[in-house]
């Protein structure tokens, strides 16, 4: 289905958004960024998981990760993008997608009254996938073919649950999902 080269050019693409998503767990903390508030249904809208620092820095480091591959990446052929600036762009909007897409899983959560550390496959392993390659989508149509996109689904499903029990067993996560 995909070539080798093809599959490591996905991997290289959504690099911004795995560093986004695991960033929070080692740099977050401090004030949520819902400050409290419940929502009309009496629940936290995210809860004290999301937090203004974790937001941040996840976003921060999809921006780190797209810098860091413009100046390896157009020198090799695994170059994805047509300038060095687009590398910046789409691991901002990578890392920026991925933090949108945690917290809405988050929300969604909270609104199913799916209490903060118990599982949801879709929202604690996929959503923010799916924010993050909607946000970066019109810098990246050449990679997101349908196959590429199922492909970066499985993937992450099977990263995302590995890196958590990592985590977890390194003390960093309360729970491994």
């Amino acid at each position: 289905m995909f070539a080798a080269s093809e599959i490591i050019r996905l991997v290289l693409f959504i690099l911004p958004s795995y560093f986004a998503n695991s960033t929070p767990v080692l740099l977050g903390g401090g004030k949520p960024l819902d400050f409290g508030r419940k929502w009309s249904d009496g629940n936290r809208i995210f809860g004290d998981g999301k937090t203004i620092r974790g937001f941040f820095a996840g976003a921060l480091a999809g921006l780190l990760i797209g810098s860091l591959e413009a100046l390896i990446l157009p020198y090799t052929p695994y170059a994805l993008y047509a300038t060095t600036a687009d590398y910046a762009i789409a691991g901002l909007l990578l890392g920026l997608g991925t933090m949108l897409g945690d917290l809405f899983g988050s929300f969604i959560k909270r609104r199913q009254g799916i209490a903060r550390g118990k599982p949801s496959i879709l929202t604690d392993q996929l959503m923010f996938l799916a924010v993050a390659l909607v946000l970066v989508y019109p810098l990246a149509v050449p990679l997101l073919t349908l196959w590429a996109v199922i492909f970066l689904f499985v993937l992450t499903y099977f990263v995302h649950s590995g890196a958590n029990v990592i985590a977890n067993r390194l003390g960093l996560k309360k729970v491994p999902w």
